[in-house]
């Protein structure tokens, strides 16, 4: 299982990758291989504010659609369109071009509320 130590983590699994005020966001290696294979992405609120933990959208794999859960409020200011014809870049690379979305997050202090690479390896290993 791949868990990236310079990422961050939700016990929704969503990882977190900070840029400045921006953050990649995406899910984990652990949870594409418990979807199986994904057949759709759909991010339905792109220029839209949110709060914390609100769901930003979903994901479709061949057994069971799953929410996606934002992991900082803010502003969602990118989707990545590639995955509007390319869904199983999600299964093939989670951390790269599977990414979902970029964010302008609107309050450091929630970062404190995410798992470290260690935390989250815990979560999904108990």
């Amino acid at each position: 299982m791949n868990i990236p130590s310079e990422l961050k983590y939700t016990k929704d699994h969503e990882w977190v990758k900070i840029e400045g005020d921006v953050a990649i966001v995406g899910i984990t290696d652990f949870a594409q291989g418990e979807l199986g294979d994904i057949v759709y992405v759909e991010v339905d609120t792109l220029d839209e504010t949110l709060q914390v933990e609100e769901v930003f959208g979903t994901v479709e794999a061949v057994k069971t659609v799953s929410d996606l859960f934002l992991p900082l409020s803010g502003e969602i200011i990118e989707f990545n369109e590639s995955l509007e014809d390319e869904p199983e870049k999600v299964n093939q690379d989670p951390y790269g071009d599977g990414w979902m979305i970029k964010l302008k997050f609107s309050d450091e202090a929630e970062l404190d509320n995410l798992l470290s690479a260690e935390d989250y390896k815990a979560l999904v290993s108990a």
